[in-house]
């Protein structure tokens, strides 16, 4: 089998049917994730509105015009901070023990070694269970394919112009590895049930799928 992406265990973790529906295909980027990491790019230097919007409507020609509202929101929150400058952007990382890939946001060249970019809005204390568990993913696989000793990651909260500290907990490793597992039966085929505590709410599919046994078609 090919080396699952990340985002794959994130769903296989939190909610397998979501993974299951979209499993055939790679989801389509939001306006709002698009805006954010191009902010990102640009942080750690000058953060011109003009420049950066002008580079989200070559990414996205598409994105509703009104999106440049909430890039000003954003650059007014990332101003009030200094950030790091990475050695490295958009970085390929593998395990090939837990057979699971992705891409890194940033890498720096020292502690903590990389940086993830959400297009949330910070918690008001921590970090949000999802991001550790990104957290937990990207180190393994930055330690395994870049041999670089990284057991701590940091979380950019664009929206907030926050960035936080993460340091993945045995728990948070035991999810990652519950993830890849339940990700590698989806995509071979299995049909998952819906778990009892799914994030419905946050879900692009909710109604599309019932609790409980159902039949494939229910799913689509």
């Amino acid at each position: 089998m090919e080396p699952i992406s990340i985002s794959s265990v994130i769903k296989g973790h939190f909610c397998p049917v979501r993974l299951y529906i979209e499993r055939s295909g790679p989801s389509q980027e939001s306006s709002r994730y698009t805006v954010c990491k191009q902010i990102s790019s640009h942080l750690g230097g000058s953060l011109d509105l003009v420049e950066i919007w002008r580079e989200i409507c070559t990414i996205q020609p598409d994105i509703d015009p009104a999106m440049q509202d909430f890039l000003a929101t954003c650059v007014t929150s990332c101003k009030t901070r200094e950030w790091r400058r990475p050695v490295q952007t958009d970085v390929s990382v593998i395990s090939e023990k837990f057979g699971m890939r992705g891409v890194v946001d940033k890498v720096y060249g020292e502690a903590p070694f990389f940086a993830i970019t959400r297009s949330s809005e910070a918690p008001q204390a921590g970090i949000y269970t999802s991001d550790r568990l990104r957290v937990a993913c990207y180190a393994l696989c930055i330690r395994e394919s870049m041999g670089i000793p990284a057991d701590a990651g940091l979380v950019e909260y664009i929206p907030s112009g926050v960035v936080r500290l993460c340091r993945p907990e045995p728990r948070d490793r035991r999810s990652m590895i519950r993830g890849v597992r339940m990700a590698e039966r989806v995509i071979g085929g299995e049909i998952p049930k819906k778990p009892v505590n799914a994030p419905c709410s946050s879900c692009p599919h909710e109604g599309k799928c019932v609790p409980g046994p159902h039949r494939l078609s229910d799913l689509w």
